[in-house]
């Protein structure tokens, strides 16, 4: 271990934000490094556990205290060969992941955890700065052909595994950009763009082809797309968004949360629009959900300067920390803040949306009550029961919908491959990520459903493996964190 003491000299500590009004001026990441004597010691407080519960924590199953180790003795190259071992995309997770490694941590039962996501960041960041992140082209190649529908984490995570193995990848992406909700859907605030282009370049250079402004399954049939590789891999993600059925939904001002997001990576991408500008200046802006959408969009609308928000959840206000109900080291529901948050705006909890009000058609309030969970029913379920005399009003001249996606989109490619559907809208598939159509595999959110970017890499890795191994009757990919029991059967 790296320091047998490490934890009882130091506590934890994290990279700062930069200052809320310098960073509300712009769309650069709002996170900066620790000094390499800071990230030493972060690295000491690892304990080396005898049975690592961190490894269990992270779907990718990364290899925790062998990196913190080698960055406390300055084995930097070192550190890098052991992240990459179990996650491609080190960058992507270190500013994007919530760290369910974290909470997971032998040290977090009576102390804050290591600080394991600052360190991942870290490592890679260190490694691109000093050229380490090379492409890995693979040295034969198999003959055969493989292609991805959607690039986000899933998708890429997929490519870059197959590729590296001498399968002929194509990745297809219906946006005009490679990346998904990478590209799109998370602001520059939390993740810069050239921070995915480098990757991306990388990925170039092995041999990866990439495809975008190509809509599989209207631009390409499924017949077409089968009849010309070998396997192909769904990633196309969860995109369908839960919607606001209630009076006044169809008013203007009223917006879906990744329409809002994606409009404005777009300007910062230089884009010129062909619709309508969404623009929060000088409104009163309610966001209806209190996830990471909403909370990306809560960045958003104070870079857009809007006169104030609100950002409201229909579930109860989590505690501040662990309780009876959420033991170690299961991951704990509780209270958190973003920087998004820091900078200004009301939570509200416990609030319910009743109806929608507008002035010629424009959205100018949200008449909502307080509600509150009945007792778990024959089935142990609960139900929001509204909190008599609790109605209120918000004014406002925007709402933005971030209450989560549904299921992907079926229409199109799905309906036209065939592929089952199970019970919650998904993709089905097996342990090998095949679905009922022999060759077709599903990975990341359209399988699991809307998730972690952690477990969307976990699965297209997962995913890769299985297509390998149908391709060519076994596969030396290696199992992730996710799969490990499979190793035992």
């Amino acid at each position: 271990m790296a320091d047998p003491k490490g934890f009882l000299k130091y506590t934890r500590e994290v990279g700062p934000y930069r200052g809320v009004e310098e960073r509300k001026r712009d769309w650069q990441e709002v996170h900066l490094h620790l000094s390499s004597d800071k990230l030493k010691e972060q690295a000491s407080r690892c304990m080396d556990c005898g049975i690592p519960f961190c490894h269990n924590g992270c779907p990718l199953g990364n290899i925790i205290p062998d990196w913190n180790d080698l960055v406390y003795r300055g084995k930097w190259k070192d550190a890098l060969a052991r992240l990459h071992a179990t996650n491609n995309f080190p960058e992507f997770t270190g500013r994007l992941c919530p760290a369910p490694c974290e909470t997971a941590c032998v040290l977090g039962i009576n102390q804050p955890a290591v600080a394991i996501k600052e360190i991942e960041q870290n490592i890679i960041d260190h490694a691109f700065e000093n050229g380490w992140v090379v492409a890995e082209r693979p040295i034969d190649k198999s003959g055969r052909s493989v292609a991805v529908v959607g690039s986000g984490p899933a998708g890429l995570a997929a490519a870059q595994q197959l590729n590296r193995v001498g399968h002929q990848v194509t990745v297809f992406e219906r946006d005009d950009r490679i990346g998904g909700l990478l590209r799109y859907g998370i602001p520059d605030f939390k993740m810069e763009k050239w921070v995915l282009d480098r990757r991306l370049e990388q990925m170039s250079e092995e041999g990866v082809v990439f495809k975008p402004n190509v809509n599989v399954g209207v631009d390409i049939s499924a017949e077409e797309l089968r009849a010309e590789f070998d396997a192909v891999i769904l990633t196309g993600g969860s995109t369908i968004p839960r919607d606001l059925p209630v009076p006044g939904r169809e008013l203007s001002g009223v917006y879906f949360a990744m329409d809002y997001l994606t409009q404005q990576n777009r300007l910062n991408a230089g884009d010129e629009l062909e619709e309508a500008r969404i623009n929060a200046k000088g409104k009163r802006v309610v966001i209806l959900g209190g996830g990471d959408t909403g909370a990306d969009c809560l960045g958003t609308v104070h870079r857009q300067k809007a006169l104030e928000v609100a950002q409201v959840e229909l579930m109860p206000k989590p505690p501040g920390e662990r309780d009876d109900t959420m033991p170690w080291p299961e991951w704990p529901f509780i209270l958190r803040t973003s920087s998004a948050h820091e900078e200004g705006g009301n939570r509200e909890w416990s609030v319910r949306t009743v109806s929608l009000q507008g002035t010629n058609g424009v959205v100018t309030s949200l008449n909502a009550e307080r509600v509150e969970l009945s007792e778990a029913g024959p089935d142990g379920r609960r139900a929001f029961v509204p909190v008599p005399g609790s109605e209120f009003t918000i004014e406002c001249d925007m709402v933005l919908l971030a209450m989560g996606f549904v299921h992907p989109q079926r229409k199109g490619l799905l309906d036209g491959l065939g592929v089952n559907i199970d019970g919650r809208g998904n993709v089905m598939a097996d342990k090998n990520y095949m679905t009922n159509v022999p060759g077709v595999f599903a990975a990341g959110d359209m399988r699991r459903g809307q998730s972690l970017i952690v477990w969307a890499i976990s699965e297209g890795r997962e995913a890769a493996r299985g297509v390998d191994k149908y391709l060519t009757g076994e596969s030396l990919l290696p199992l992730t964190g996710a799969k490990m029991e499979y190793v035992a059967v």
